[in-house]
C-alpha cells in the first residue's frame, strides 16, 4: 500500500488536500505514479456539484509503477498518458469503433483507494490530482516520443476533444473555411486541428480581444471580436458571411459551453455546411429551425470520437513533428498545494492551460 497526497472533493462544494491510501493493482489494472495533471472546467464542475468525496482530476500523465495480472501493453517504467473515456473494447459501441461512448465504461473498484479509511471514487476513473492512482489498463497509452509530462497530460481531454472534433468527427477538408466560437482550451485545439487539416481560412470568434490574439498563435488566420449583447451571435455571423464571400463557412465549431450559443454555429455555416457542438452543452436549448436551411448538418461528438490506442499516438506524432503545439499551450504550472490558484486563474481566463506538477 502507498500513501498518496491527493486533492479530494469535500462533498460541500470545495476540496481537501490530504493523504489517501492506494492499494496494489489487480487483474487488468495499472498503478501509475502521476507526474502532471491538467486543470479543466470539468474539474471545477465536479468540485461544485458533487455531494460525495472524489479524488479530483481527469487529465493525467505519469510512469507505470506496477502492472496487474493480464496487462500486456504497458509495463513498469513506461511513460503513459491517461484517457478518461475508458473503453471495454467489446460492447456494441466499441465493436463499431465508437469507443468514446463505450456502454460498459470499465472502472477500478473504489476499494483500491481509501480516504480517511473509506473507499473513494476517482473522477472519471482516473483521479489524476494525486501522486499515485490505480487505473484500468485501457486508460493507459504508452508515450513513445520525447515530451514533458506537463505537455503530455493535456492530451487527455481538451486537446483530444478539439483536434479530434476536426479530424475524426467533422473530417475537415483541405482548403475549406472553418469558424471556431470560443477560444478557451477546446477552442484553441480546434484551431490547431483545423491548421493540421490544412483548412484555408480559420476564423476565431470571441468577445475577449486577448483570447483572439492567442488564437492567432494557435492557427487562426482571421478573427472576429463578438459583442456580449449579440444574441445568438447573429451580428458576428453576418461578419463571417462577408469574410466567406457571402455564403458562410464550410464548418463551424461551438466551444463556448454557453447554452444560449448552442445554435450559433448553424448561423455561421453555408447551405450544406456542418455545425459541430464540441463544448458539451447539456442544458435544454431552443432552435430557430430556419437556421437548419438548407441541407445543413449538426453533430454533437463526444471527446473528438476518441479511440485512445489510435488517436493518442497520432497526436504525439503531430507533436513530435512540430505540428501540434502542446508546450506552448501550457501557460503556467502549479504545485498540487496551489490547485485553488490554478482554478482561480482558469476561471479568470488567464491561462491557455494550467497544469499541476506533482513534484
Amino acid at each position: 500500500m502507498l500513501t498518496s497526497f491527493s486533492a479530494v472533493t469535500d462533498a460541500q462544494g470545495g476540496f481537501i488536500l490530504e493523504e489517501t491510501e492506494v492499494h496494489p493493482p489487480q487483474a487488468g489494472e495499472v498503478l501509475v505514479e502521476i507526474k502532471a495533471s491538467g486543470v479543466c472546467h470539468t474539474d471545477w464542475d465536479i468540485v461544485r456539484n458533487q455531494r460525495r468525496h472524489w479524488v479530483m482530476g481527469h487529465e493525467g500523465a505519469g510512469v507505470v509503477r506496477e502492472a496487474g495480472p493480464g496487462v500486456t501493453h504497458v509495463a513498469p517504467g513506461d511513460r503513459v498518458v491517461l484517457n478518461w473515456a475508458i473503453p471495454c473494447g467489446k460492447c456494441f459501441q466499441c465493436a463499431r469503433g465508437n469507443q468514446s461512448i463505450c456502454e460498459n465504461k470499465p472502472q477500478v473498484p473504489p476499494e483500491r483507494t481509501l480516504f480517511r479509511g473509506q473507499p473513494v471514487g476517482r473522477a472519471f476513473g482516473l483521479g489524476s490530482m494525486a501522486r499515485f492512482g490505480v487505473v484500468r489498463q485501457e486508460a493507459c497509452v504508452r508515450i513513445d516520443v520525447e515530451i514533458p509530462f506537463a505537455s503530455a497530460c493535456i492530451l487527455g481531454c481538451g486537446v483530444m476533444t478539439g483536434v479530434g472534433s476536426v479530424l475524426n468527427a467533422a473530417r475537415v477538408e483541405p482548403g475549406s473555411s472553418v469558424v471556431v466560437l470560443g477560444t478557451g482550451g477546446v477552442g484553441l485545439n480546434i484551431l490547431q486541428g483545423a491548421r493540421i487539416a490544412n483548412a484555408g481560412m480559420i476564423i476565431a470568434v470571441d468577445v475577449n480581444a486577448g483570447r483572439l490574439e492567442l488564437a492567432r498563435r494557435f492557427g487562426a488566420t482571421h478573427t472576429v471580436q463578438a459583442e456580449r449583447d449579440d444574441a445568438g451571435l447573429l451580428r458576428a455571423a453576418a461578419e463571417v458571411k462577408k469574410m466567406t464571400g457571402g455564403r458562410g463557412a464550410d464548418y463551424c465549431f461551438e466551444s463556448t459551453a454557453v447554452p444560449e450559443l448552442g445554435a450559433a454555429p448553424l448561423a455561421m455555416v453555408r447551405n450544406a455546411g456542418m455545425a459541430v457542438q464540441a463544448s458539451g452543452i447539456e442544458q435544454p436549448i431552443s432552435f430557430d429551425m430556419e437556421l437548419f436551411e438548407w441541407n445543413k448538418t449538426y453533430i454533437n461528438p463526444l471527446y473528438g470520437l476518441c479511440c485512445p490506442q489510435r488517436d493518442f499516438p497520432r497526436l504525439l506524432d503531430f507533436y513530435a513533428a512540430g505540428q501540434l503545439q502542446l508546450d506552448e499551450m501550457v501557460t503556467r504550472t502549479y504545485r498540487l498545494e496551489d490547485v485553488g490558484q490554478a482554478f482561480e486563474d482558469m476561471l479568470a481566463g488567464r491561462n491557455a492551460k494550467g497544469v499541476i506538477l506533482m513534484e
